[in-house]
This record gives C-alpha cells, sequence and structure tokens, in this order.
C-alpha cells in the first residue's frame, strides 16, 4: 500500500488529492482553495491539511508538487505540469489521448502515450482573451455567476460574434453589445465561440483524433466545452476529424492527481522508503 498527495498550486487556485496508489490507485481525498490574493504558503497549508483530514491522517509515503509549487517546503519532490495533466487525464478518462489544460492564464493541449508519458504539446498566446480570468472578468461584469454561465451560454440561440484578437478589443466589444441589449446568454455564447476557436486549433495542430480530457478550472464550464466540440466538428481543409472533447467532474484536480500519480512511481523506484515531513503539521 502507498499513500501519496499530489499538490497543484496555479494562479488563482490550489488543488490537493490524497490517493491509495497502492495496486488500483484510489481517490482517498481533495481539497481545492482559491487564492484571492492571500499568502500562497497559507493556502497550501489550508488545503493540504484539508485533504489530509479528509483521507484520515494517513502516513504519506510522497507528496508531489506540479504547477508553481516548485518551492512547498513539505514537498518530497516536483513535477513538471505537462507531465501530470497527462497523466491525470488517463486517471480520470484513461481512452484520453490528449489533454486540454485550460487554467486562469493559459491554455494548453498536451498529447501523451497510453503510459501518461508526453508526446508534444501546443500553448495559447500570452494574450489574456484565452484565458480562464478574461471569462472570469466578463461575467462579473454581466452580473453572472460562475456557476451560470456554461447553462446560459448553450441556451443562446443567435451567439454573437466576439473578437478574438485580444482581451482589450473583446471587452470593448462586450461593453458595446451590452449599450445596444444584446442578450447576456448571446455575449457568453460569442465569448466562447471565440475562445473555443483557438483552443481546438491548439488540438487540431497535434494532429491527433479521439478523446481529450479538458482539465483545469474552465473544464467545468459546460458552454465552453460545448463551444470546443462544436468547433471540433467543423471541416477543415477539406476534412474533419474524429476527435472530441470531455470532462470530468475532478477534471480541476487532473494535475495534483498526476502529481500523486507520479509521486506513487517515483517513492517505489526509490525502494519505497517512507517519506518524512520536513516542517511539522
Amino acid at each position: 500500500m502507498s499513500i501519496t498527495a499530489g499538490i497543484d498550486v496555479g494562479s488563482s487556485a490550489v488543488k490537493v488529492v490524497v490517493l491509495d496508489a497502492g495496486g488500483e490507485p484510489r481517490l482517498l481525498s481533495q481539497s481545492r482553495r482559491r487564492i484571492r490574493k492571500r499568502d500562497v504558503k497559507e493556502v497550501i497549508r489550508e488545503a493540504y491539511d484539508e485533504a489530509r483530514s479528509l483521507a484520515g491522517d494517513p502516513r504519506l509515503d510522497y507528496v508531489a508538487t506540479t504547477g508553481e509549487g516548485e518551492d512547498i517546503e513539505l514537498a518530497t519532490g516536483h513535477f513538471y505540469g505537462m507531465t501530470t495533466h497527462a497523466r491525470g487525464a488517463l486517471f480520470l478518462e484513461p481512452s484520453s489521448c490528449a489533454v486540454l489544460d485550460l487554467g486562469a492564464l493559459h491554455g494548453r493541449a498536451v498529447v501523451m502515450d497510453p503510459r501518461g508519458r508526453v508526446l508534444g504539446y501546443k500553448m495559447t498566446s500570452q494574450c489574456a482573451s484565452g484565458s480562464g480570468q478574461f471569462l472570469e472578468n466578463i461575467s462579473r461584469y454581466l452580473g453572472v455567476a460562475q456557476a451560470d454561465v456554461g447553462r446560459l451560454s448553450i441556451s443562446s440561440k443567435t451567439p454573437e460574434k466576439i473578437s478574438s484578437i485580444c482581451a482589450v478589443l473583446a471587452e470593448t466589444d462586450v461593453i458595446n453589445m451590452v449599450s445596444r441589449g444584446i442578450a447576456t446568454a448571446d455575449i457568453l455564447r460569442g465569448i466562447h465561440e471565440s475562445m473555443a476557436g483557438r483552443f481546438a486549433q491548439l488540438l487540431r495542430g497535434l494532429d491527433v483524433e479521439g478523446v481529450a480530457l479538458v482539465s483545469g478550472g474552465l473544464a467545468a464550464d459546460e458552454g465552453l466545452v460545448a463551444a470546443i466540440n462544436a468547433d471540433l466538428k467543423k471541416e477543415r481543409h477539406g476534412k474533419t476529424r474524429n476527435l472530441s472533447v470531455v470532462a470530468h467532474p475532478l477534471s480541476a484536480f487532473a494535475g495534483a492527481l498526476g502529481a500523486a500519480l507520479w509521486g506513487a512511481v517515483r517513492h517505489a523506484k526509490l525502494g519505497g522508503a517512507a517519506w518524512t515531513e520536513r516542517t511539522a503539521p
């Protein structure tokens, strides 16, 4: 039996899982905490303590970090984000050939083999209009709760076209649409379609077919996932591809899950030596 923890430190939230990695891996607990301008180390500790408590405070064999968590003192080792999201995607959706990681500040598509080894990747540019933070800012301006964005978007019948060039132009488009009385659902659908075109292109650039798991915070946005699938069905250069995206209720934890799984592998390679936390709980 091997019990590991995975800590994924993102730009807007910290995700922690505790995993029974002995034999068939089994998730024991998870915790997600928003950072919201707080001290990151404090948020990490809160999420970590909560996840351990929910799992029954087990003895941990390995604590693995990913994302921006390389310097966490309580960790045993660190793994790169693309590697952990690829492995976490396979844990959540074993048939996936790629993972589309949609976070607060970036989007990236990673193709992997059935063992989770990264074979290639594509990333969005630095433009904020393709990020979760941009979508959060727009929904706040429109007075829509994040949990309602996807449902409203899907209900749209006449989506408005949004500029996909940059966040500034896109936000200007939204302000103009609000002043013209355009329905909120149509604005949100337009934003989703603009973002979806960019994300779908990342997957096409990897030249893969099959199922890609959407990971990261935006995976919970059903409207965006639907828009990406709609874009992937469009014909490009005279052909269509057998490519689609799916989300999982635990998609936001894909990176943390992958870190915990790779931590178990490294623990085994090290001979199963017991892990000792370097700082007091």
